[in-house]
Protein backbone atom coordinates (compact mmCIF):
# COMPACT_ATOMS: atom_id res chain seq x y z
CA UNK A 1 0.00 0.00 0.00
CA UNK A 2 2.77 2.42 0.92
CA UNK A 3 5.77 2.37 -1.34
CA UNK A 4 9.03 4.19 -0.84
CA UNK A 5 7.85 7.31 -2.66
CA UNK A 6 4.67 7.61 -0.59
CA UNK A 7 6.55 7.16 2.67
CA UNK A 8 9.10 9.74 1.52
CA UNK A 9 6.29 12.21 0.74
CA UNK A 10 4.75 11.79 4.21
CA UNK A 11 8.12 12.18 5.91
CA UNK A 12 8.81 15.27 3.79
CA UNK A 13 5.54 16.90 4.90
CA UNK A 14 6.23 15.95 8.53
CA UNK A 15 9.74 17.43 8.47
CA UNK A 16 8.76 20.47 6.43
CA UNK A 17 5.95 21.45 8.77
CA UNK A 18 8.11 20.70 11.80
CA UNK A 19 10.95 22.91 10.59
CA UNK A 20 8.54 25.71 9.74
CA UNK A 21 6.92 25.54 13.18
CA UNK A 22 10.28 25.45 14.94
CA UNK A 23 11.45 28.53 13.03
CA UNK A 24 8.26 30.42 13.89
CA UNK A 25 8.61 29.49 17.58
CA UNK A 26 12.27 30.51 17.65
CA UNK A 27 11.62 33.93 16.10
CA UNK A 28 8.24 34.60 17.70
CA UNK A 29 9.45 33.89 21.23
CA UNK A 30 12.72 35.82 20.81
CA UNK A 31 13.50 39.49 21.35
CA UNK A 32 12.94 40.20 17.63
CA UNK A 33 9.54 38.51 17.56
CA UNK A 34 7.79 41.32 15.69
CA UNK A 35 5.43 40.37 12.83
CA UNK A 36 7.75 41.54 10.06
CA UNK A 37 10.63 39.37 11.24
CA UNK A 38 8.28 36.42 11.66
CA UNK A 39 6.94 36.96 8.13
CA UNK A 40 10.44 37.10 6.64
CA UNK A 41 11.46 33.96 8.55
CA UNK A 42 8.35 32.15 7.32
CA UNK A 43 8.98 33.22 3.72
CA UNK A 44 12.60 32.03 3.79
CA UNK A 45 11.61 28.73 5.39
CA UNK A 46 8.85 28.07 2.86
CA UNK A 47 11.30 28.80 0.03
CA UNK A 48 13.82 26.39 1.56
CA UNK A 49 11.17 23.67 2.00
CA UNK A 50 10.16 24.10 -1.64
CA UNK A 51 13.76 23.65 -2.74
CA UNK A 52 14.43 20.63 -0.54
CA UNK A 53 11.21 18.58 -0.62
CA UNK A 54 9.00 20.33 -3.16
CA UNK A 55 9.63 17.66 -5.78
CA UNK A 56 9.03 14.86 -3.24
CA UNK A 57 5.67 15.76 -1.70
CA UNK A 58 4.78 19.17 -3.11
CA UNK A 59 6.17 20.95 -0.07
CA UNK A 60 2.76 22.10 1.23
CA UNK A 61 3.56 22.10 4.98
CA UNK A 62 0.17 23.70 5.60
CA UNK A 63 -3.16 21.90 6.19
CA UNK A 64 -5.10 24.87 4.79
CA UNK A 65 -3.27 24.66 1.45
CA UNK A 66 -3.59 20.88 1.43
CA UNK A 67 -7.36 21.09 1.94
CA UNK A 68 -7.65 23.83 -0.68
CA UNK A 69 -5.86 21.75 -3.31
CA UNK A 70 -8.02 18.77 -2.37
CA UNK A 71 -11.18 20.83 -3.02
CA UNK A 72 -9.65 21.81 -6.39
CA UNK A 73 -9.16 18.08 -7.16
CA UNK A 74 -5.39 18.36 -7.25
CA UNK A 75 -4.94 15.89 -4.37
CA UNK A 76 -6.76 12.64 -3.68
CA UNK A 77 -8.81 12.28 -0.50
CA UNK A 78 -6.43 9.75 1.05
CA UNK A 79 -3.33 11.80 0.24
CA UNK A 80 -4.85 14.99 1.59
CA UNK A 81 -5.99 13.30 4.81
CA UNK A 82 -2.57 11.73 5.41
CA UNK A 83 -0.81 15.00 4.66
CA UNK A 84 -2.96 16.90 7.17
CA UNK A 85 -2.28 14.29 9.85
CA UNK A 86 1.49 14.28 9.40
CA UNK A 87 1.57 18.08 9.17
CA UNK A 88 -0.17 18.38 12.54
CA UNK A 89 2.16 15.75 13.99
CA UNK A 90 5.18 17.63 12.63
CA UNK A 91 4.05 20.86 14.30
CA UNK A 92 3.39 19.02 17.58
CA UNK A 93 6.86 17.46 17.42
CA UNK A 94 8.40 20.90 16.82
CA UNK A 95 6.64 22.18 19.94
CA UNK A 96 8.19 19.33 21.91
CA UNK A 97 11.67 20.08 20.53
CA UNK A 98 11.37 23.79 21.32
CA UNK A 99 10.15 23.26 24.88
CA UNK A 100 13.06 20.88 25.37
CA UNK A 101 15.44 23.59 24.17
CA UNK A 102 14.06 26.27 26.50
CA UNK A 103 13.37 23.78 29.29
CA UNK A 104 9.90 25.21 29.87
CA UNK A 105 6.34 24.81 28.67
CA UNK A 106 4.67 27.55 26.62
CA UNK A 107 1.59 29.49 27.52
CA UNK A 108 -1.38 29.52 25.18
CA UNK A 109 -1.53 32.62 23.00
CA UNK A 110 -4.63 32.06 20.87
CA UNK A 111 -7.48 33.14 23.09
CA UNK A 112 -11.15 32.86 22.18
CA UNK A 113 -12.90 33.41 18.87
CA UNK A 114 -12.65 36.90 17.36
CA UNK A 115 -14.28 37.77 14.06
CA UNK A 116 -11.58 40.26 13.03
CA UNK A 117 -8.84 37.69 13.58
CA UNK A 118 -10.76 35.13 11.50
CA UNK A 119 -11.08 37.60 8.63
CA UNK A 120 -7.41 38.61 8.88
CA UNK A 121 -6.26 34.98 8.84
CA UNK A 122 -8.59 34.25 5.91
CA UNK A 123 -7.28 37.18 3.87
CA UNK A 124 -3.67 36.32 4.63
CA UNK A 125 -4.23 32.71 3.59
CA UNK A 126 -6.08 33.94 0.49
CA UNK A 127 -2.99 35.91 -0.58
CA UNK A 128 -0.79 32.86 -0.03
CA UNK A 129 -3.28 30.68 -1.91
CA UNK A 130 -3.10 32.96 -4.95
CA UNK A 131 0.55 32.02 -5.27
CA UNK A 132 -0.37 28.35 -5.06
CA UNK A 133 -3.13 28.88 -7.60
CA UNK A 134 -0.71 30.45 -10.05
CA UNK A 135 1.75 27.58 -9.70
CA UNK A 136 -0.99 24.94 -9.82
CA UNK A 137 -3.11 26.14 -12.74
CA UNK A 138 -0.91 28.29 -14.94
CA UNK A 139 2.81 28.28 -14.40
CA UNK A 140 5.38 25.79 -15.59
CA UNK A 141 8.41 27.08 -13.77
CA UNK A 142 11.64 25.73 -12.34
CA UNK A 143 12.06 25.06 -8.65
CA UNK A 144 13.83 28.37 -8.05
CA UNK A 145 10.95 30.43 -9.39
CA UNK A 146 8.48 28.24 -7.52
CA UNK A 147 10.32 28.81 -4.25
CA UNK A 148 10.47 32.56 -4.86
CA UNK A 149 6.74 32.82 -5.63
CA UNK A 150 5.68 30.84 -2.56
CA UNK A 151 8.18 32.56 -0.26
CA UNK A 152 6.98 35.99 -1.35
CA UNK A 153 3.30 35.05 -1.21
CA UNK A 154 3.46 33.62 2.31
CA UNK A 155 5.51 36.59 3.55
CA UNK A 156 2.88 39.04 2.32
CA UNK A 157 0.07 36.88 3.71
CA UNK A 158 1.62 36.73 7.17
CA UNK A 159 2.24 40.48 7.21
CA UNK A 160 -1.40 41.20 6.36
CA UNK A 161 -2.84 38.71 8.85
CA UNK A 162 -0.52 39.94 11.63
CA UNK A 163 -2.16 43.37 11.54
CA UNK A 164 -4.88 41.98 13.84
CA UNK A 165 -3.83 38.62 15.27
CA UNK A 166 -0.67 36.56 15.56
CA UNK A 167 -0.28 36.17 11.81
CA UNK A 168 0.14 32.46 11.12
CA UNK A 169 -2.21 31.44 8.23
CA UNK A 170 -1.28 27.83 8.96
CA UNK A 171 -3.36 25.61 11.28
CA UNK A 172 -0.45 23.24 11.91
CA UNK A 173 1.93 26.04 12.90
CA UNK A 174 -0.86 27.54 15.01
CA UNK A 175 -1.09 24.23 16.87
CA UNK A 176 2.66 24.17 17.42
CA UNK A 177 2.77 27.69 18.89
CA UNK A 178 -0.30 26.95 21.04
CA UNK A 179 -2.69 29.30 19.26
CA UNK A 180 -5.36 26.57 19.36
CA UNK A 181 -5.93 23.19 20.98
CA UNK A 182 -7.32 20.03 19.37
CA UNK A 183 -9.39 19.09 22.42
CA UNK A 184 -10.39 22.61 23.41
CA UNK A 185 -12.35 25.53 22.00
CA UNK A 186 -9.43 27.97 21.92
CA UNK A 187 -8.74 29.39 18.49
CA UNK A 188 -10.75 26.90 16.40
CA UNK A 189 -12.77 29.64 14.72
CA UNK A 190 -9.76 31.85 14.06
CA UNK A 191 -6.47 30.05 13.47
CA UNK A 192 -8.05 26.95 11.90
CA UNK A 193 -11.24 28.00 10.17
CA UNK A 194 -9.84 31.33 8.95
CA UNK A 195 -6.83 29.96 7.03
CA UNK A 196 -8.84 27.05 5.61
CA UNK A 197 -11.57 29.35 4.28
CA UNK A 198 -9.08 31.80 2.79
CA UNK A 199 -7.00 29.09 1.13
CA UNK A 200 -10.01 27.26 -0.31
CA UNK A 201 -11.44 30.47 -1.76
CA UNK A 202 -8.08 31.64 -3.12
CA UNK A 203 -7.11 28.43 -4.91
CA UNK A 204 -10.55 27.72 -6.37
CA UNK A 205 -11.17 31.31 -7.40
CA UNK A 206 -7.87 31.38 -9.25
CA UNK A 207 -8.69 28.10 -10.94
CA UNK A 208 -12.15 29.34 -11.91
CA UNK A 209 -11.05 32.67 -13.36
CA UNK A 210 -7.52 32.17 -14.64
CA UNK A 211 -6.93 28.47 -15.28
CA UNK A 212 -6.02 27.78 -18.90
CA UNK A 213 -5.01 31.33 -19.76
CA UNK A 214 -1.41 30.40 -20.45
CA UNK A 215 -2.49 27.61 -22.80
CA UNK A 216 -4.69 29.99 -24.78
CA UNK A 217 -1.91 32.56 -25.01
CA UNK A 218 0.52 29.85 -26.15
CA UNK A 219 -1.83 28.84 -29.00
CA UNK A 220 -2.23 32.43 -30.15
CA UNK A 221 1.52 33.02 -29.98
CA UNK A 222 2.16 29.85 -31.97
CA UNK A 223 -0.32 30.91 -34.65
CA UNK A 224 1.38 34.29 -34.98
CA UNK A 225 4.82 32.70 -35.28
CA UNK A 226 3.57 30.28 -37.93
CA UNK A 227 1.91 33.08 -39.88
CA UNK A 228 5.08 35.20 -39.80
CA UNK A 229 7.12 32.23 -40.99
CA UNK A 230 4.79 31.59 -43.92
CA UNK A 231 4.91 35.23 -44.97
CA UNK A 232 8.66 35.50 -44.59
CA UNK A 233 9.45 32.30 -46.51
CA UNK A 234 8.63 33.64 -50.04
CA UNK A 235 10.68 36.76 -49.33
CA UNK A 236 13.72 34.70 -48.42
CA UNK A 237 13.20 32.61 -51.58
CA UNK A 238 12.91 35.69 -53.77
CA UNK A 239 16.06 37.12 -52.23
CA UNK A 240 17.91 33.89 -52.91
CA UNK A 241 16.76 33.96 -56.57
CA UNK A 242 17.94 37.54 -56.97
CA UNK A 243 21.37 36.68 -55.56
CA UNK A 244 21.68 33.70 -57.94
CA UNK A 245 20.67 35.85 -60.94
CA UNK A 246 23.19 38.52 -59.98
CA UNK A 247 26.01 35.99 -59.71
CA UNK A 248 25.17 34.56 -63.16
CA UNK A 249 25.13 38.01 -64.78
CA UNK A 250 28.51 38.88 -63.26
CA UNK A 251 29.95 35.61 -64.52
CA UNK A 252 28.66 36.31 -68.06
CA UNK A 253 30.21 39.79 -68.07
CA UNK A 254 33.59 38.41 -67.02
CA UNK A 255 33.48 35.76 -69.77
CA UNK A 256 32.55 38.41 -72.39
CA UNK A 257 35.49 40.61 -71.45
CA UNK A 258 37.87 37.69 -71.79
Amino acid sequence: MFGRRKVAALVAEFLGTGVLTLVVLSVQRSTIGVPYFVAIAVGLTVAMITFVVGTVSGGYANPAITIALWTARKLSTLTAALYVVVQLLGAWAAYGVYTYFVNSSLQAIGGTYTGRVLVAEAIGAFIFALGWGYLTFRARVNVGTRAAVLGLAVTLGVIVSASVGIGLINPAVALGVRAWEIWGSMGWGTYVLGPVLGAVIGVNLYGLLFAGSDADEAVVFEEVVVAETVVAAPKRKATAVKKTTTKKSVAKKRSTKR
